[in-house]
């Protein structure tokens, strides 16, 4: 039996049992030792093969894709540094709990630590951050390695796939000479045609038993909160509002929760509460005695300080990852169940309770709050806190909104507020880098349409090259451009009262004009000049194809001020408004 026979074969099987797992995408990056893993991909009739050159953003352009079809997408590259620039994006997916199939071709053993070219230590190169690493065997066309080869992809896919979801590396040393032989029935089995083995990942969940202890806890408390973090679960929304409802708790909704924007009920909804947890006397009059968290960690830092202020109390985290997402150290009650089917399955043991005076209370200082937040619209000049104010009113329904990190997810946070239109909200949230967020949002543009990305400039500056997979696959995107000239964030942290070194190591000002860029990628630039510009162009979005960038220009000292006055107004409000109460 030929060389070529048993590596076309061997590869054959693997790939024909990566589409019977469901996998529907690949991105490729070209490289020579990956040529016979390629060609067969390439091959098959229901696979679709992204070709991206650059390894770090590829990565990043398939995280985005998994993150839109919550479906796991594999990445192929060839040996050496190669392998090593999906490194901070299986990083973002291990950490954001997104499912990364990442397949890497090796040089044979014998090539390894002799000299040879483009070889590196490719054993276990992810470490920790990948949640199953195998050394595939060499090719080979016999029954049992057929069989060995189909069982470990089908394996790979349910282990990314299981809960908490997350990337699997598969390490393919291949001999020369490298090109398969692309016969008729490449893909048929002899054996097993409809996949080798099928594995079934089910939900975690809890005994009514439990269940029935923890809705009696909760029915003896008044002064509850449920605070929901990142969960993708289309289901949840509900699932969550209707516990809501019964043990009359406030949500205090996270953007990437899903919960600030949809058809589902958004009476119990607290959206500002950034803006008001900075108050101590809110904090004060609003102290709860019990908190039941989902999903993530929150983005508001105003919110987690509020969490562990109140580490006194009965803390219940619930992880349908099995996860440990308690950074704090707060919990009293980790409980490893799906989200939605806890609040299904607690519910049944729950009885409706009658309206809450504590409620009424969140409701009312949310509700003041916003109402001394919509001020940021009064200011004439663009600025970062009235852009985020206005998204929701700009955004198309059913859109999908992708924010950069930073200071364009904390202003997210602050302003964008509760509606109807159902958009979706997305970041890489895992790790809270910027890296690879162009390319992220493109990936998830191939399958969530219109999509809007909100950034920064470094943020932009940082992945520029990701904007070839628009201009390769005619994605369309609009990029709402924030330029403040730098690192913005840092003007709100302790570094900025050192002002000698600041501007050189924080500050990091670069003067980029990035229309030249843009043109670059075949994108149309727009600097807006003022807000009556802006809604113009924001009407125009809807009908518009390609990348469109629309930069707006704003001052990072002046932003700094803006924000610190509208929370020392609306905390003025507040204290005032929780004296009245008291009184």
């Amino acid at each position: 039996m030929s060389h070529q026979e048993s590596l076309t074969a061997y590869i054959a099987a693997f790939v024909a049992e990566l589409v019977f797992s469901g996998i529907s995408d690949v991105v490729v990056s070209p490289g020579s030792r990956s040529t016979p893993m390629a060609m067969v991909m390439a091959e098959h009739p229901e696979l679709k093969v992204h070709i991206h050159v650059d390894e770090r953003s590829a990565a990043f352009f398939a995280l985005g894709i998994a993150k839109a079809t919550n479906r796991p997408v594999a990445i192929l590259c060839t040996s050496g540094t190669a392998a090593a620039n999906y490194f901070p994006a299986i990083v973002e997916a291990r950490y954001s709990r997104v499912p990364l199939i990442v397949l890497t071709a090796d040089r044979p053993h014998e090539l390894r630590e002799v000299g040879a070219p483009q070889a590196i230590d490719q054993i276990h190169l992810y470490g920790h951050h990948v949640k199953w690493f195998a050394e595939m065997a060499l090719p080979e066309k016999s029954t049992e390695m057929i069989r060995y080869a189909r069982t470990f992809c089908a394996r790979a896919v349910a282990i990314a796939s299981a809960a908490p979801a997350g990337p699997v590396h598969l390490n393919f040393p291949f001999r020369e000479p490298l090109i398969p032989k692309l016969d008729e029935g490449l893909f048929q089995a002899s054996e097993r045609p409809e996949g080798y083995v099928k594995v079934r990942n089910g939900d975690l969940s809890i005994n009514d038993g439990l269940l029935k202890e923890i809705a009696k806890q909760l029915m003896g408390k008044e002064k509850g909160i449920i605070v929901c973090g990142n969960n993708a679960d289309q289901e949840f929304a509900t699932a969550v509002t209707k516990l809501s409802g019964l043990l009359k708790f406030p949500i205090l909704a996270d953007p990437l929760s899903q919960l600030r924007s949809g058809k589902h009920s958004l009476e119990h909804i607290i959206d500002a509460y950034d803006t008001f947890l900075r108050n101590e006397d809110a904090k004060s009059f609003l102290k709860p005695d019990v908190v039941i968290r989902f999903g993530a960690m929150p983005v508001s830092k105003a919110l987690t300080i509020f969490l562990k202020e109140n580490h006194d109390i009965d803390q219940f985290v619930i992880d349908g990852g099995g996860g440990w997402r308690d950074p704090a150290t707060l919990s009293t009650e980790m409980i490893f169940c799906n989200e939605t089917l806890f609040c299904e399955k607690l519910y049944t043991y729950l009885k409706t309770k009658s309206t809450s005076r504590y409620i009424e209370k969140w409701k009312k200082i949310n509700d003041l709050t916003k109402e001394n937040m919509a001020h940021i619209r009064d200011i004439a000049e663009l600025n970062e806190g009235g852009l985020f104010y206005q998204l929701a009113d700009f955004l198309p329904e059913g859109a999908t909104l992708f924010v950069g990190n930073s200071m364009p997810i904390r202003d997210i946070d602050s302003f964008f507020l509760n509606n109807d239109k159902g958009i979706k909200v997305i970041a890489n949230r895992g790790a809270n880098g910027i890296d690879g967020t162009v390319s992220t949002a493109l990936g998830a543009a191939l399958y969530s349409q219109p999509l809007y990305l909100v950034l920064g400039d470094l943020t932009f500056f940082h992945d520029l090259n990701g904007l070839i997979a628009a201009k390769l696959y005619n994605i369309d995107i609009n990029i709402i451009l924030v330029n403040n000239n730098g690192g913005g964030i840092f003007s709100f942290l302790p570094q900025a009262e050192h002002p000698k070194h600041f501007e050189l190591l924080f500050g990091t000002a670069l003067n980029l004009e990035f229309e030249h860029a843009v043109r670059m990628f075949n994108g149309v630039f727009t600097k807006v000049k003022d807000w009556d510009q802006f809604h113009l162009e924001m009407k125009k979005t809807k009908e518009l194809k390609g990348v469109n960038v629309f930069e707006i220009v704003t001052n990072r000292d002046r932003n700094r001020d803006e924000h610190r006055e509208l929370w020392r107004m609306v905390s003025q409000e507040i204290s005032n408004f929780v004296v009245g109460e008291q009184k």
